[in-house]
């Protein structure tokens, strides 16, 4: 079907994507601001760009690519106006693994390839499924990248030579080895002395870029002092190169979908889980999920032409562009402008910052991203959260970052299902809720009995519900009052059809009352309703069912000397539980 413009559902899609006319009113609402805003976040971003730049295996030239040509694209097409993007420390420990793997030309490959999955994910409306991300997961996920983060600077801190090795923990400990055979002291006290200015600098004057001038200090120390021992990032090219696809390999791209995977879906997590902080900041603000997806994936097709990384959504870039003001996507636009002038202008006196200066940096980040309080939080919650928390968090250090928000939404589903299972209920009851005498004494003689089944009966829980019925003795007939029944799969429909069959095997009759007109397609599905309906044995309610088994009963023969199916059929009652469910 098309519209009248032409234009198929994909293309409707599309335009929707897009920027629009509200883009530019929020543009002009307040440009100084904006502008200020932009100024700041390129500053913090610059060291933060050049780390993980040289964190990721490419070179800092590559971090600020990936800052200049991925912030801007996204800040035009992406969903939120204050999300920043850029490198972040999530994405370089996914791709330390793929440069020593596949080298450069496999991780700009891999971006590029990612950056496709993402529009593709946004035109199939994947955006809205964030929101089924547990927050211990999302907590834990966030504690982890902290600590690979932090141990990844420790060969820069020490000083030393980045060992070899894709594992952050074996990483460490050799570069601990060499530190101890030939120690640096110069590079430790920089990268300490960086890293305490920019904590105590945030607590006393937050919205000072603490982080810039820390790194202008101890680059200004190592030149005057000429200390050898402070070594310096080395050449950046003088501008960005020219975009090409020399890199794309057709005859590797099987062997790279797996981890072009990994890193569309952390790119797409941490973007979503961004733009939410940012929201979160504001008032007024709401972020388009499946439109920064589609920002994202333009930013990430583009960036590799240029020799940048895989990008994100930074959070710590994007509460430093909402705690100074900014109101549009002119700030973030702004920031990539200032860094793109910087590449240009300022190459030759950015090459001389010290290594151990961005381990730093990037040291104070890691501590900086761990929210205490939050974690404390969920570790009180419940003992489940507490466990996601933990295994998502340990999982991230050990394997890596996609492993463990894999092991994370296991975990928290089981546990849910768990949950969910437990409160489903299989209570023998009252076949009268009104009256437990006269009546209820005689049913008990004639062996009716009736069992209320509440909640789900689906796969995690039919088959306690199996056992405990097909337990019963003494019993003639089997009444199950199925009205509460919350939700019903095919297992749960199974496993009704075979305990119905096993008690038919044991003389039993089971009759059913209740039965919601959502659940008799299952059970038709797996011919459990055909069985009921035999002899009809399903009943509109209760009073119903019980006529049933007492005439089943008297023509049996073992109806109990003076009971009769006219004599003794329940009374209509008008007790409170009657009145809140009818006696099905």
């Amino acid at each position: 079907m098309r519209t009248s413009f032409g234009l198929g559902r994909a293309g409707v899609r599309l335009t929707v994507l897009l920027p629009g006319r509200n883009d530019l009113t929020e543009i002009r609402r307040d440009p100084r601001r904006d502008l200020l805003a932009g100024l700041t976040v390129a500053i913090v971003a610059l060291p933060l760009a050049l780390g993980f730049g040289v964190s990721s295996g490419l070179g800092a030239e590559a971090g600020l690519a990936t800052a200049v040509v991925a912030g801007a694209l996204a800040a035009v097409f992406g969903g939120s106006n204050l999300q920043v993007s850029g490198p972040t420390g999530a994405m370089t420990v996914v791709l330390m693994p793929i440069v020593a793997e596949h080298g450069p030309g496999g991780v700009l490959t891999v971006g590029l390839m990612a950056g496709v999955m993402l529009v593709v994910l946004a035109l199939l409306r994947a955006g809205r499924y964030m929101q089924y991300v547990p927050a211990p997961v999302v907590e834990g996920f966030t504690l982890g990248i902290a600590c690979v983060i932090g141990l990844q600077q420790i060969p820069n801190a020490l000083g030393v030579s980045k060992p070899e090795g894709d594992r952050v923990l074996v990483v460490t400990w050799r570069a601990l080895e060499e530190f101890a055979q030939r120690p640096n002291w110069t590079a430790v006290a920089f990268a300490l002395a960086v890293a305490a200015v920019m904590l105590a600098g945030a607590r006393w004057r937050p919205t000072v870029p603490f982080s810039i001038l820390a790194v202008i200090a101890a680059t200004v120390v190592a030149r005057a002092a000429d200390l050898d021992a402070a070594k310096p990032i080395g050449d950046l090219p003088s501008g960005l190169p020219a975009p090409s696809l020399a890199f794309l390999d057709p005859g590797a791209l099987g062997s790279l979908l797996a981890p072009a995977l990994a890193v569309a879906a952390l790119a797409a997590l941490e973007s979503l889980l961004s733009a939410s902080v940012a929201d979160g900041m504001t008032v007024g603000q709401k972020h388009d999920p499946d439109r920064e997806l589609f920002g994202q994936g333009l930013a990430n097709i583009a960036a590799p032409l240029f020799g940048g990384v895989p990008a994100t959504g930074a959070i710590a870039r994007t509460a430093v562009n909402v705690r100074t003001g900014a109101s549009s996507r002119l700030a973030s636009l702004t920031h990539a402008a200032v860094l793109a002038v910087i590449v240009f202008a300022a190459a030759p006196l950015v090459s001389r910052i010290p290594l151990a200066a961005l381990a730093g940096v990037l040291l104070a980040t890691a501590i900086r991203m761990v929210e205490v309080g939050s974690l404390r939080a969920m570790a009180k919650a419940t003992r489940s959260d507490a466990l996601i928390l933990v295994l998502t968090a340990v999982a991230t250090l050990v394997l890596d970052l996609v492993y463990a928000v894999i092991i994370g939404l296991a975990v928290a589903g089981a546990l849910a299902l768990r949950a969910v299972a437990k409160q489903a209920r299989f209570d023998r009851v009252p076949l009268d809720p009104g009256d437990h005498s006269a009546e209820e004494h005689a049913l008990l003689a004639e062996h009716i009995v009736a069992y209320r089944i509440d909640g789900p009966l689906f796969f995690a829980a039919a088959h306690r519900f199996l056992l405990e019925l097909t337990e019963v003795a003494d019993v003639r007939v089997v009444i199950l009052r199925m009205s509460r029944v919350s939700t019903m799969d095919a297992t749960g429909a199974l496993v009704l059809k075979d305990a119905v069959e096993k008690l038919t095997r044991r003389g039993i009759l089971v009759l059913a009352s209740g039965i919601r007109p959502g659940q008799r397609q299952v059970l038709d599905s797996v011919g459990a309703l055909d069985l009921l309906l035999h002899e009809g044995r399903e009943y509109a309610t209760t009073p119903e069912a019980i006529r049933g088994a007492r005439d089943h009963l008297e023509l049996a023969g073992v109806m109990p000397a003076g009971v009769t199916p006219r004599t003794m059929i329940p009374k209509a009652k008008t007790s409170p539980e009657s009145r809140e469910e009818p006696a099905r």
